[in-house]
C-alpha cells in the first residue's frame, strides 16, 4: 500500500469510528396502535413532535408502530415508547414488551389514563392510584394539579437535574423491589378519590411519580404523566428531562 493509500485509510477509518456511535443508537419505536391522540409527527401544542426531535438530535431513529405488539413487529428496535395509549394492550402484546424488555430492550410507558394501561402495569410490577395526584408543595399557579417534582433519587434520568413539571399525575407504587419509585410527590399529596373537590376523608402521603425496573437483560420506565414531553411543556427543566431520556435509551 503506497503512502498515499494509507493516509485515505486512515482518514476513512478515523470517520467511521467517529460517526459510527450516531449510527448504532438504534432505533425508538412510538406506539401508535392504542388509541394514542398525542404524535410524534404532528406539531400542536399537545403533540411529541419536539420529543422524537430530541431523540433524532440524540443519534436516535424515530419510527412509529401501529401494528398489534409483537416480536416480529418490535424486531430490530432497541426502545419502545408507550404515550397516552387510550386502549389497552392485549395479554399476547404485553408478553412481547416483556420479552422485548428481557431481551435487552427499553421501555418507557408515560400515563394520560391510567386504567387502559393497568395489565401491561402490573406485569412491570407497578401499581397506579385510583385517581391523578393533588399536591400542596411546588404547586404551580395555584393549580394542584400541577406541581414540581423535587424528591428525586439518583438515576441516569435526573442527571444535571433538581426538579420537572406535571400537569395531571397518576401516582404509581412499585409492587416489588424489580422496580423502585425515583421520584415522588412531598408527604402532603392526596387522590380525590370521592371526586368531592375537597381533601377532607383522603389520607396525604408520598406518591410516586416515575417508577424504574429490570426485566432480565433490559430496563423499562413509566412515567404517572404523559404532559411532560408533549410540546407545550417541553422546555426548561423538562426538556434536559427528555434528553437525559434520549441518553438513557441509547
Amino acid at each position: 500500500m503506497t503512502g498515499a493509500l494509507r493516509f485515505m485509510s486512515i482518514i476513512v477509518l478515523a470517520f467511521l469510528m467517529m460517526t459510527a456511535p450516531a449510527m448504532a443508537a438504534g432505533k425508538v419505536l412510538f406506539d401508535n396502535g392504542h388509541g394514542e391522540r398525542f404524535q410524534v409527527k404532528e406539531q400542536g401544542p399537545l403533540q411529541l413532535s419536539g420529543l422524537a426531535g430530541l431523540f433524532q438530535e440524540a443519534g436516535l431513529e424515530v419510527d412509529t408502530v401501529d401494528q398489534p405488539l409483537s416480536d416480529a413487529t418490535l424486531a430490530g428496535a432497541r426502545a419502545l415508547i408507550i404515550s397516552g395509549a387510550f386502549a389497552p394492550l392485549h395479554p399476547n402484546e404485553i408478553e412481547a414488551v416483556a420479552r422485548f424488555i428481557a431481551n435487552g430492550g427499553h421501555v418507557a410507558v408515560m400515563l394520560h389514563i391510567a386504567p387502559p394501561v393497568a395489565p401491561l402495569l402490573n406485569r412491570l410490577q407497578v401499581s397506579h392510584t385510583m385517581g391523578v395526584v393533588q399536591e400542596r408543595e411546588n404547586v404551580i399557579d395555584g393549580d394542584l394539579l400541577r406541581f414540581r417534582v423535587t424528591r428525586l433519587k439518583e438515576h441516569p434520568l435526573f442527571r444535571d437535574l433538581k426538579d420537572f413539571s406535571v400537569n395531571g399525575a397518576w401516582g404509581l407504587i412499585n409492587q416489588t423491589d424489580s422496580a423502585a419509585v425515583i421520584a415522588a410527590t412531598g408527604f402532603q399529596a392526596w387522590i380525590d378519590v370521592d371526586q368531592d373537590q375537597k381533601q377532607a376523608k383522603e389520607e396525604t402521603a408520598s406518591f410516586g411519580i416515575v417508577v424504574a425496573g429490570t426485566i432480565g437483560k433490559g430496563s423499562f420506565l413509566v412515567f404517572g404523566d404523559d404532559a411532560i414531553f408533549q410540546n407545550k411543556f417541553l422546555e426548561g427543566n423538562n426538556r434536559i428531562l427528555a434528553a437525559n431520556l434520549a441518553a438513557w435509551l441509547k
